[in-house]
């Protein structure tokens, strides 16, 4: 964000004029009066929210893709011993990963506790794109990806790291998880509940699957009934943490943990071959 510019930057030209002109303004309002709403030393922190556009990465690639590609393998693991997911049809099979690899995936970050921290990426400025593909002979890249498309599409603009927000949702959802507590059960009935998703569109097993959707959701249920007999509200903040994996981009998980280490592979393309595989 340019709104919270260090000391370092206070000598621009454009910092000077902005400085002169501020200084005409307070001096022809009348004395003792303080600068307008607006004017003045400007408030702490950001006050455009422009920290959460700030492009990050890992500050330890390795250990955190590490741990997220193993967390993946045992991911597929579980699919693959849920007996009913083996009774659908490959293509069915395959449409629902596709569509759930990355809640799931979160989720069972959250059940290792797996931590990681992030270090904002030096990114070039707009003006420093703009003089770049200038003298290039190319037309200027926008500045982030279109709305609804992935940050690392095959056509134009390349991948692009994770924002702050972006990081800051997976973190939040990690640690609700943990000021639960949720135990492995509850976890197992979790992505249940994510892996049938009946609404998918191309689905043909729909009623099937929602039934088992069902049958997951019952299960957590009684099972929370049964364990947690003084926390009546356990099972609805169970499903606050299920509404709050829809937060979670898919392209954002490939970027940030698989991209350091196996570069511009196709998600779908390694998804299958894992499910195929005999993990």
């Amino acid at each position: 964000c340019r709104c919270c510019a260090d000391g370092r930057r206070h000598s621009s030209i454009l910092y000077n004029i902005l400085r002169s002109q501020e200084r005409a303004a307070a001096a022809a309002s009348p004395a003792g009066q303080g600068p307008r709403r607006g004017q003045g030393q400007a408030s702490r922190g950001c006050p455009c929210g422009g920290w959460r556009r700030r492009r990050v990465a890992l500050r330890s690639p390795q250990v955190a893709c590490k741990a997220a590609s193993a967390v993946l393998v045992k991911t597929l693991r579980f699919v693959q011993n849920v007996p009913c997911f083996q009774e659908l049809p490959l293509d069915e099979q395959l449409l629902l990963v596709r569509s759930c690899w990355a809640p799931l995936l979160v989720l069972g970050l959250a059940q290792d506790r797996v931590h990681f921290e992030t270090v904002e990426s030096a990114e070039p400025s707009m003006l420093q794109r703009i003089l770049t593909t200038r003298r290039q002979g190319e037309q200027p890249p926008p500045r982030g990806p279109a709305p609804g498309r992935p940050h690392h599409g095959p056509a134009g603009g390349g991948p692009q790291l994770p924002s702050a927000g972006e990081i800051q949702a997976i973190k939040g959802f990690l640690a609700k998880c943990w000021s639960l507590d949720i135990s492995t059960k509850e976890y197992a009935y979790l992505k249940g509940t994510v892996l049938f998703n009946p609404d998918l569109p191309g689905l043909q097993c729909t009623q099937y699957i929602e039934g088992l959707q069902r049958e997951a959701q019952q299960a957590l249920n009684e099972h929370v009934r049964l364990i947690h007999r003084g926390d009546e509200a356990r099972f609805a903040k169970l499903n606050v943490v299920l509404s709050l994996l829809r937060s979670i981009n898919a392209n954002v998980i490939a970027e940030l943990f698989f991209r350091p280490i196996i570069g511009a592979v196709n998600m779908d393309d390694m998804l299958l071959e894992m499910l195929c595989a005999k993990l």
